[in-house]
């Protein structure tokens, strides 16, 4: 019986450029698809929950390093251990974040009910007090002594502004209790709002909200580009440097987004390296932005990680494209997409020309 290391090990063919036959081991394949696999669970944990899914990123990330020294039966095990472990873990811990969130949800539902139960309550009582009020001034017609007629009627009229008054203060008690417990529980919502809609690395918009965005402008009558980014040979930084090196360029590409950007773009991480801007402008003044922001984001960085400072060359690719009447956000995006990797060609064919 054959073993899974020694059938990955075989060679298989494959027709190559020039139509001949190529042998190539599937094992390196596999091994490759296992680390994109583990890179892009880790993307979608943050996703899916921003609060909880950096540290299952970064997990995910590190166990992806560690395949990219030499393979052995015992580093496999302890990966595919250490997946599940990181996995589980996310998983207990953001089905109590949303647990957590639901409950706070039905508490305001209760605080509501009990505001209403009071409420009603107040006006039982009040209706009841006015209806003694009102039996008595009805008796009033079978006195015949003015000065006990007299007395009655100052007494109902007290024991009714009494009853007003009381209604009023409980009402305005109600009331305002609810709007406190309403805004404290309005404040942590959006509080929750505001970390769902952020990427848990960059800090810029998640990819969802960065969405949200782009599907308010379809519907608005105002021209908008949108533009997405792409940092030109990631990858190799990740694997020369480690994935918390990358993450560290990744922070800095996005403060630097930031600084470049005006208040009225929203700019996103799209994913992994890739980031998207929303700019409410025609596609000659998003042009100049561009190039501006092109000469800006890229150059020399120095990236700080593990204490020792290490300078980068950091360059993307950026891909522009303006929106068009009718269209959809998928359409827009994939233009805007097709641009960047036309940009990115270009870039690859002026490095091997440099270098040639």
């Amino acid at each position: 019986m054959i073993s899974i290391k020694k059938y990955l090990e075989q060679t298989q063919t494959e027709p190559g450029e020039d139509g001949e036959p190529e042998t190539q081991s599937l094992l390196p394949v596999t091994v490759a698809a296992y680390r994109s696999s583990l890179l892009e669970m880790g993307n979608c944990g943050q996703d899916a929950c921003p609060a909880l899914g950096r540290e299952l990123k970064q997990g995910l990330g590190k166990l992806e390093e560690k395949l990219t020294a030499k393979l052995t039966c015992e580093s496999v095990k302890e990966t595919e251990a250490g997946v599940r472990e990181h996995l589980q873990g996310w998983g207990r811990l953001t089905s109590m974040h949303y647990q957590k969130q639901t409950g706070e949800i039905k508490e305001i539902l209760l605080i509501m009910a009990r505001t209403a139960e009071s409420v009603g309550q107040r006006d039982q009582r009040c209706a009841t007090q006015i209806t003694d009020v009102t039996t008595r001034l009805n008796s009033i017609a079978n006195l015949e002594d003015l000065t006990a007629i007299r007395e009655s009627i100052k007494q109902s009229a007290s024991d009714l502004k009494t009853s007003i008054d009381r209604m009023t203060a409980e009402g305005k008690a109600a009331i305002d209790q609810l709007k406190k417990e309403v805004t404290t529980y309005q404040t942590r919502l959006e509080e929750a709002e505001e970390i769902a809609s952020r990427d848990a690395l960059t800090g810029l918009h998640s990819r969802l909200s960065a969405e949200g965005q782009i599907e308010k402008a379809l519907h608005a009558a105002a021209p908008f580009c949108v533009a997405i980014l792409d940092i030109n040979e990631f990858k190799g930084v990740n694997d020369k440097h480690g994935h918390l090196f990358g993450d560290e360029v990744l922070k800095q590409f996005a403060t630097e987004l930031r600084s470049v950007c005006r208040s009225t773009d929203t700019i996103g991480r799209w994913g992994g390296d890739e980031f998207i801007l929303l700019l409410h402008c025609g596609l000659a003044e998003a042009t100049a932005q561009i190039e501006r922001l092109r000469k800006w984001v890229c150059g020399n960085y120095t990236i700080q990680a593990n204490s020792v400072p290490t300078k980068l060359q950091v360059g993307a690719s950026i891909g522009l494209a303006e929106r068009l009447a009718g269209e959809t956000m998928k359409n827009l995006i994939a233009r805007a997409d097709a641009e960047m990797y036309h940009d990115k060609a270009i870039a690859r064919t002026n490095k091997n020309q440099r270098a040639g």
